[in-house]
C-alpha cells in the first residue's frame, strides 16, 4: 500500500474520528473530577471553619433545641458594632457577642446615608448592617456595608424602658 492510500482509508478515518472522540470525553470526564473535587473542597473547608469563624449555636447543631430558631448565626450578614479595622477588612461584633470578620474589596460599597466612603473611613464603636455571602474560610465577603447614623440622645433609655415594659408582659 502507498502511502497516498493509508491516509485515504475509510479505516484510518473512522479511526482518527475514534481516537478524538475519546480524547474528547476524557477531557469533559477530567473536567467534571476538577470542578466536583473543587467543590468538595470548598465544602469541607467551609464546614470545618464553621464555627471557629461564625460561632455557630451555642450548645452546638443539637444540643439545648429550643425550637425558636434563634439558634444559628446568620451567615450571609451581620449587623453589630465595629470592633476593628484593618487593611482588607473590618470585624464586627453582633448582637449575640459573637465576631465576625468581613472582607472589603474594590466592589463593596460602604455606605453612609446616601454618601459612598471608604473603609478607611470607617471607625470603631460605628454600628453597621452588612451584606455579603460567606466564603470557604468561614469569613464574609462584603457586599454591602451600611453604616447606620448615631442614635438620637436619650434613645438608649427608651429602648430599655421599652424592653423592660415587653418582659414584663
Amino acid at each position: 500500500m502507498k502511502t497516498e492510500e493509508i491516509f485515504q482509508s475509510k479505516i484510518l478515518k473512522v479511526a482518527a474520528v475514534a481516537l478524538l472522540c475519546f480524547i474528547i470525553l476524557g477531557f469533559v470526564f477530567g473536567l467534571g473530577i476538577y470542578v466536583g473535587t473543587k467543590k468538595a473542597d470548598f465544602s469541607f473547608k467551609w464546614a470545618d471553619q464553621y464555627h471557629r469563624n461564625f460561632g455557630g449555636p451555642q450548645g452546638g447543631f443539637f444540643g439545648e433545641f429550643t425550637g425558636t430558631g434563634d439558634d444559628f448565626t446568620n451567615t450571609n450578614g451581620v449587623f453589630g458594632q465595629i470592633i476593628k479595622v484593618d487593611t482588607g477588612s473590618i470585624t464586627v461584633k453582633d448582637k449575640d457577642n459573637i465576631e465576625k470578620i468581613i472582607l472589603v474589596n474594590n466592589e463593596t460599597s460602604i455606605v453612609i446615608q446616601r454618601k459612598k466612603i471608604k473603609l478607611s473611613d470607617l471607625k470603631i464603636g460605628v454600628y453597621v448592617i452588612i451584606l455579603g455571602s460567606p466564603n470557604s474560610n468561614g469569613k464574609i465577603d462584603g457586599e454591602l456595608i451600611r453604616v447606620l447614623p448615631p442614635a438620637p440622645s436619650g434613645f438608649n433609655n427608651k429602648r430599655n424602658t421599652i424592653q423592660t415594659n415587653l418582659n414584663n408582659l
